[in-house]
């Protein structure tokens, strides 16, 4: 019995074979890739917003001091918007752009709505500060952070990039 299954198998007649799911084709971006993309966007949009909260609005280091609970939300509200309206508009922020990659919703492949975009940049402030959710992108494959995770989006390779 032992030899008959054996050759039904080399002889491919066995007919019980293993079904795979079907795997994505979708080209994830490295985590590498992303760090760049954020350490770029700090610097072009992080930047500037905290030089005017800090010194427009604040009034300083000292008045910033003062109010640090205050001057981090007149911070981080204006960052979140910017990046929503740069992901809305073209689904990628300067340092996105600049290493070619784009957040697309995962159900449809597309860019996000807009409170979907929302809600990812928000909780994305918010779990920098659990720094969790940040190292998350290095024990996936698809490099997913807990924000790509709670909004499933996913950050992509743009594949019709000009080059």
């Amino acid at each position: 019995m032992g030899k008959q299954r054996f050759r039904e198998v080399k002889q491919a007649k066995h007919t019980s074979k293993k079904e795979h799911p079907p795997k994505t084709t979708r080209p994830y971006a490295h985590a590498s890739t992303k760090i760049k993309a954020f350490l770029t966007d700090s610097f072009m949009l992080l930047m500037p917003v905290l030089y005017v909260v800090i010194y427009f609005i604040m009034g300083g280091r000292e008045g910033f001091s003062d109010n640090k609970l205050l001057g981090w939300a007149y911070i981080f509200v204006p960052l979140i918007l910017v990046q929503t309206l740069f992901m809305l508009k073209t689904s990628q922020t300067p340092g996105y752009r600049a290493y070619n990659i784009e957040v697309i919703d995962e159900h449809t492949g597309k860019r996000p709505s807009f409170f979907l975009l929302l809600f990812r940049n928000t909780s994305a402030v918010l779990s920098f500060f659990t720094v969790f959710g940040w190292l998350m992108m290095f024990f996936r494959k698809d490099a997913k952070t807990l924000h790509d995770l709670l909004s499933n989006t996913a950050i992509t390779y743009k594949i019709n990039a000009k080059k």
